[in-house]
């Protein structure tokens, strides 16, 4: 039987202390990950055919990580990050 267990980039973020939905924060912030522009502005991912950043997705999810948070504004809200710093790419060659 495979290992189906996935890692994801939700479970090593830190939960911001004004979420008050955390899976769908999580989820938004999975979403906002896999959409982060690469070096040349364009979303990477296959859905978004490198169109240019912010693409649709990364819009919707940073907007569903504000409503997780109780839609409150900037200013209002803790230090923590609201969509999730670029990753490196390498994740099947980390698996191996």
């Amino acid at each position: 039987m495979p290992d189906t267990t996935h890692t994801r980039s939700s479970h090593d973020a830190v939960l911001p202390d004004d979420v008050t939905d955390p899976l769908l924060w999580r989820v938004a912030y999975d979403v906002a990950a896999a959409h982060q522009p690469d070096a040349e502005g364009r979303c990477p991912s296959l859905l978004c055919a490198r169109q240019s950043a912010p693409c649709e997705p990364l819009v919707n999810a940073r907007r569903a990580m504000r409503l997780a948070r109780g839609g409150a504004p900037a200013g209002r809200r803790s230090g923590s990050r609201e969509a999730p710093a670029p990753r490196s790419r390498n994740r099947r060659r980390k698996a191996a």
